[in-house]
């Protein structure tokens, strides 16, 4: 098995209209409540979140798109890289706009950045990853996440994006975005 490592870089980074394209998940589990007698009563959505390596607060996996990747293919990479967890895409989430403050370049001089959001169905955690020396996970129900979330655009596609999806019964979609 070949070790997994963190791409690094810009040389390969997709932009657009002065905007770098972003692709990130949020990284899902479900998590079955026990009532008072341990029976199973309910089971919870859980999201994976991991801590930012620029300050406070924690954020979902994203990165940049690349040019020898799909979105879908650039998401997972994420999921993988920082947040060490493989899985599923099953819903795209939408776009979400915002500044980046420490990631402007020739290309993108004012840091405008697209991100395109999915849900990620967590099917393994790995014990090791490529940013596992950088990364803390945390599981969280989603009121926890919503507190805790860094970005707003993060919490709008948490909010607006996974919750609506979640409240809408989490119908798999992927057959419908590519």
């Amino acid at each position: 098995m070949s070790e997994l490592v963190a791409r690094t870089g810009r040389h390969q980074q997709r932009y657009e209209a002065g905007y770098r394209l972003i692709a990130g998940c949020i990284p899902y589990r479900f998590r079955n409540m026990e009532d008072n007698s341990g029976e199973t009563s309910e089971k919870i959505v859980e999201v994976l979140m991991i801590n930012s390596t620029s300050g406070p607060g924690l954020l979902f996996p994203k990165g940049g798109w690349e040019n020898d990747e799909t979105v879908k293919e650039a998401a997972i990479r994420e999921a993988i890289e920082e947040a060490g967890v493989r899985g599923d895409l099953v819903h795209f989430l939408g776009h979400y706009y915002f500044k980046s403050k420490t990631l402007q370049d020739e290309f993108s001089p004012e840091g405008l950045c697209r991100a395109a959001m999915f849900a990620l169905l967590v099917k393994e955690q790995l014990e090791c990853w490529p940013e596992q020396s950088l990364r803390k996970r945390s599981w969280l129900t989603v009121p926890e996440a919503i507190e805790c979330c860094r970005h707003p655009w993060m919490r709008q596609a948490l909010e607006e994006g996974f919750l609506k999806w979640h409240d809408s019964g989490m119908t798999s979609t992927m057959n419908c975005v590519d």
